[in-house]
């Protein structure tokens, strides 16, 4: 049973680190040359916000920085993974399928957000503001799938 305790622990760590780091993409604007992990979601969320106030002229700076919060996505999946594979022989059977439904359900938030990228991208001046909304939703949404993770583990 200790071992058991361990293992949720150890997971539950992982996680904790996993969702509070972020990629070094903006390591140059945080104070004192330090960025934290609360610093880069925080920027990730400001970015991912910003582009609901873009105009359809605006369209190229949307893009961009919409790009960049997939990559962000990308950078925290592939860690998560990275890790799960490290400490997949410490987990037990419960946590070996928590942290595969974990994985599963943070791909497919992030396909969600791929999906609303592409549909940014065709849109038409006409459909810009409805289509912005739904790449705030679909952030939203893997950002709250990444929190929630944290919080079960």
């Amino acid at each position: 049973m200790n071992t058991d305790i361990w293992k949720i622990t150890a997971l539950t760590l992982f996680l904790a680190f996993l969702l509070a780091g972020a990629p070094m993409t903006f390591a140059a604007e945080s104070t004192g040359g330090k960025t934290t992990g609360k610093d880069v979601s925080q920027k990730i969320d400001e970015t991912a916000h910003a582009i609901k106030n873009y105009s359809a002229e605006q369209r190229d700076e949307a893009l961009k920085n919409a790009k960049s919060v997939l990559a962000d996505a990308d950078a925290r999946i592939d860690r998560f993974e990275s890790k799960m594979n490290r400490d997949w022989d410490k987990m037990n059977a419960s946590a070996r399928k928590h942290a595969q439904d974990t994985m599963k359900m943070l791909r497919q938030q992030r396909q969600d957000l791929s999906q609303s990228y592409g549909e940014l991208k065709r849109s038409s001046a006409n459909a810009w503001d409805e289509v912005k909304e739904g790449f705030a939703k679909s952030y939203d949404a893997l950002r709250d799938s990444f929190s929630k993770a944290s919080k079960e583990f």
